[in-house]
């Protein structure tokens, strides 16, 4: 996905966990973290507190949606998602992915990876890799004091 790109629909999930979001529902509300993650992905589980943070400081002006996806057959349990996800605290709204149709949408390779949406849906920001929190968080906080000058 290329900067200012509008977000894909969120359809095509295996299933949802926690919740299911569209993107009728996200648009016009707030601005949406969208990351990447997998069971078997060691940084994913390293940043996922901090992704938690931003859930929990930002609750109610940022939007914060994960997508698993599998980078295995192995990454394909249902069980074993719900159980790490479970073990680290995610309780916002899961899209799983396992046919890949959210990851064929944006174009996505990396986990983790983070899109980073404005409150109209635009592409603000993308990151992926394990480093770099500081960055996405200068980036969410530039998104949301541009709404509190609107």
């Amino acid at each position: 996905m290329k900067l200012r790109e509008p977000m894909p629909e969120l359809t095509g999930a295996s299933e949802w966990l926690n919740g299911k979001m569209t993107r009728e529902e996200l648009i016009g509300t707030a601005p949406v973290l969208l990351h990447f993650w997998s069971i078997s992905c060691r940084l994913c589980k390293e940043a996922m507190p901090q992704i938690n943070e931003f859930r929990d400081k930002f609750k109610g002006r940022l939007n914060v949606i994960a997508v698993h996806m599998p980078r295995s057959d192995d990454d394909l349990d249902l069980e074993e998602i719900k159980r790490v996800a479970a073990e680290h605290d995610i309780t916002q709204p899961i899209f799983i992915d396992n046919d890949r149709h959210l990851t064929d949408r944006f174009k996505n390779k990396y986990v983790p990876a983070y899109y980073l949406f404005d409150r109209e849906g635009r592409l603000r920001h993308f990151q992926a890799g394990g480093s770099g929190m500081n960055m996405l968080e200068k980036r969410v906080n530039l998104v949301l004091d541009e709404l509190e000058r609107i």
